[in-house]
């Protein structure tokens, strides 16, 4: 399609062909909604098309501006334009989590067009234990924003309601009131009060406040939401307000899904995304499939020969960012699989996954029997010593194992600091044993990997 005649407009940004943006500013966030709004019912292959005609343009910009992502194309033998297509693209070889930590700052362009700019930086474990560092533009900022919101009206979720949210980006401390869900929902919408907790405070504690503000909507991890359940149906609560639960950040399983039909009455809305790219897939309202963001991502699921799973396969989830012109994560290899799903029957030209596997985390147990989710301090560990990846096995209520792979062995020192500040992490002073592995940790007999297991028994 030549750009100057698409139907949704010319695009004012540089490097931003497809969907077209005037600018990258907050105002903005209403005419890409509607931007969406179109492009969800484009037929696949109208969406394969544009997103392979953005990813040409990233590509250009990146190999002029990223010696790693140069390094990529020169090695496999392509240049930017051969990425203008599937096969083109699946020419590139994968790139891994180790490669990803191993590039440092070659992997990020030195130069970025203002409209993309300010930059953000975060720094993530995923479900794989091996921190990486991802700078993500104002341009990836805007996305997510709008994924975050196309996902509300999907659901049509009354706004004038209360939000519960329970997630690890809270202060320790007492809960925190807000007069609005805040950002993006505030932007464009009127909303009812939100209350927020801290991940790590004790379940039993979350049940009670749950129960003192009986909120509309609760949003929180699957693995703590499980653990919740268990506590309020023990407890006999009820959420006489609740309408739905939403949940992000892991695996989504079907018995936690069943346990809050029959403990609450109600169902729940999952997310599937993560630090490094944001939203990757929303689940559909009519249908239960995860509705991939072609709009902002090329998702591709690949069996054991690196080749496109078909409807029903089981695969490993690859990744390309089509707007982040900081970062160029093309063909990215997150560490997650997911069964690819067939086409939706709500219409929606998105492509779908039916499940997502592999990244569910275990709750940790306190000696005094309490349960919360582990935070474990990762985002701390190479300011300490070069941990390339790492895994936390909780033996008993005392004991935890800590498994390292490390480019250079630790010295005494590094383990004691490293020691203080998973214990400051998790709360407790466990005993420590640190236990070192070359190349990898070794993943679980189904080919999983948990960065925390708990196997202490209640």
């Amino acid at each position: 399609m030549n750009p100057a005649t698409d139907p949704l407009g010319p695009s004012h940004i540089a490097g931003i062909a497809w969907p077209p943006l005037v600018e990258a500013q907050i105002p903005q966030l209403p005419p890409l909604m509607q931007k969406l709004e179109r492009t969800q019912w484009l037929a696949p292959h109208e969406l394969r098309a544009s997103q392979h005609r953005q990813l040409a343009v990233l590509a250009a910009h990146a190999q002029n501006h990223s010696p790693h992502f140069r390094a990529r194309l020169h090695d496999a033998g392509l240049q930017p334009q051969d990425l203008s297509s599937p096969e083109g693209l699946r020419r590139l070889p994968l790139l891994t989590r180790r490669e990803l930590q191993s590039a440092g700052q070659a992997l990020f362009c030195t130069q970025l067009p203002a409209t993309h700019q300010p930059l953000a930086e975060t720094q993530t474990s995923g479900s794989s234990g091996e921190p990486v560092v991802v700078k993500r533009t104002a341009i990836s900022q805007l996305f997510w924003m709008a994924e975050t919101l196309r996902e509300h009206l999907w659901q049509q979720r009354d706004f004038s309601g209360t939000l519960a949210v329970i997630r690890a980006n809270y202060p320790a401390g007492a809960p925190e009131h807000h007069a609005s869900w805040g950002a993006p929902t505030s932007v464009m919408f009127r909303t009812g009060p939100s209350h927020a907790m801290r991940i790590t405070t004790d379940v039993a504690q979350q049940a009670e406040w749950l129960a003192r503000i009986d909120p509309h909507y609760l949003l929180t991890y699957p693995t703590n939401l499980g653990a919740l359940l268990s506590q309020i149906e023990r407890c006999g609560i009820r959420l006489p307000r609740l309408r739905q639960i939403r949940t992000i950040g892991e695996t989504l399983g079907t018995p936690v899904r069943e346990a809050a039909r029959s403990v609450l009455g109600v169902e729940i809305a999952d997310t599937y995304s993560s630090q490094e790219v944001g939203v990757i897939a929303l689940q559909c309202p009519h249908s239960g499939l995860y509705h991939i963001m072609a709009e902002s991502l090329i998702v591709e699921v690949l069996d054991e020969h690196g080749m496109p799973c078909a409807p029903g396969q089981i695969g490993r989830i690859v990744l390309t960012d089509l707007h982040n012109l900081a970062t160029p994560l093309v063909r990215y290899a997150i560490n997650d699989y997911a069964e690819v799903g067939a086409a939706c029957p709500c219409g929606r030209g998105l492509p779908t996954l039916k499940r997502i596997v592999g990244r569910e985390r275990n709750m940790l147990l306190l000696p005094d029997g309490r349960r919360h989710w582990p935070l474990v301090g990762f985002d701390k560990y190479r300011s300490i010593a070069p941990i390339r990846q790492y895994q936390l096995i909780q033996r008993d209520r005392e004991r935890i194992e800590v498994r390292l792979v490390a480019a250079t062995a630790l010295t005494a020192t590094q383990e004691t600091q490293l020691g203080a500040l998973i214990h400051t992490a998790l709360g407790h002073p466990f005993q420590l044993s640190f236990v070192y592995f070359d190349g990898e940790i070794p993943r679980s007999a189904g080919g999983k990997f948990d960065e925390f297991v708990c196997e202490a028994r209640e």
